[in-house]
């Protein structure tokens, strides 16, 4: 699943405020079991979003023919 910032801003208040249940913006909710968990999943969040902003979409055309 791929992860933006304003689910990575929702985690870190709810980390923030001591709070294990978080909402996001997308109306997905989830209760997590510790706050070990919720500091796996930030940092998998983190990562997530910045290998997906790191890479570019490529276009590759493939172009065949017998007479080169």
């Amino acid at each position: 699943m791929a992860f933006s910032q304003a689910d990575i801003d929702a985690l870190k208040k709810a980390i923030g405020l001591g709070v294990v249940k978080v909402s996001y913006a997308d109306g997905r909710s989830h209760e997590y079991r510790s706050l070990a968990q919720m500091k796996e999943i930030l940092r998998m969040m983190e990562a997530d979003v910045a290998s997906g902003a790191a890479a570019e979409p490529r276009v590759v055309t493939i172009v065949s023919g017998r007479d080169w």
